[in-house]
């Protein structure tokens, strides 16, 4: 079921500070940052998954994470959810208790003519070059041109990262490249491809991964790209 759309919430634009304070998490993420400390994959209501935004913080809290975004597909609708109900918990929770949440966003892109997923991190919402990327359908034509996805998250002062690497028609080894060449800042290098219970990161396609970030020095994200009921696990 859809939560209902709400406006974007955030009227001024993100601080350089965030996107540096995200760059220096993600310099210190490694195979266990995942799904206790950090996530950077999650979905809500808003578009594909179970949870609630409300639902999905409070979870975020009961595990303790330190930082997170929700990547929903083309929309921040839940993002704007999950920031008024975090805000609305400064008085009640001590600091540390309450996760940082970044922006974040999923779109549909093509790379060496295959689809793939962009992941958006740590940019302005209300951008203007990044409207028409957040009305909930995937970009068609030119907008859905890796290169113009990046350079628009770019624009609007976001970092950019490959999702799931390991999950296209085309190789990693092919991809990753590819999408360096283009200008992506990361890759999602701790993801877990066959859903285990408990979540942790597959090991041959993190190596895999961690050689190619490693080659054009991009950043190795994290998460658990959850679309089901519990932030631990992708379904």
């Amino acid at each position: 079921m859809m939560v209902k759309m709400a406006p974007v919430l955030v009227s001024s634009p993100i601080a350089e500070q965030d996107q540096q304070a995200l760059r220096q998490v993600w310099q210190t993420l490694g195979p266990d940052s995942c799904p206790r400390s950090y996530n950077f994959h999650c979905h809500t209501q808003a578009s594909d998954g179970q949870l609630h935004p409300k639902t999905l913080i409070e979870q975020a809290i009961s595990i303790g994470l330190k930082g997170f975004a929700i990547t929903d597909h083309h929309t921040i609708d839940g993002y704007c959810i999950a920031q008024t109900y975090l805000d609305s918990l400064q008085d009640s929770l001590p600091t540390q208790a309450i996760p940082h949440l970044w922006t974040g966003v999923e779109i549909n892109a093509r790379l060496l003519n295959t689809d793939v997923h962009i992941l958006g991190y740590a940019f302005d919402p209300n951008h203007s070059r990044l409207k028409s990327y957040l009305q909930g359908k995937a970009p068609k034509h030119q907008q859905a041109e890796a290169a113009t996805v990046i350079d628009v998250l770019h624009q609007a002062g976001g970092l950019v990262v490959l999702a799931h690497p390991c999950r296209y028609r085309r190789s990693a080894h092919e991809l990753i490249p590819a999408a360096a060449n283009l200008g992506i800042d990361g890759v999602e290098t701790y993801y877990a491809y066959a859903n285990p219970n408990p979540w942790h990161p597959s090991p041959r396609q993190t190596q895999q991964v961690k050689q190619l970030s490693a080659t054009y020095n991009l950043f190795n994200t994290c998460g658990t790209d959850t679309h089901g009921s519990n932030l631990l696990r992708r379904l």
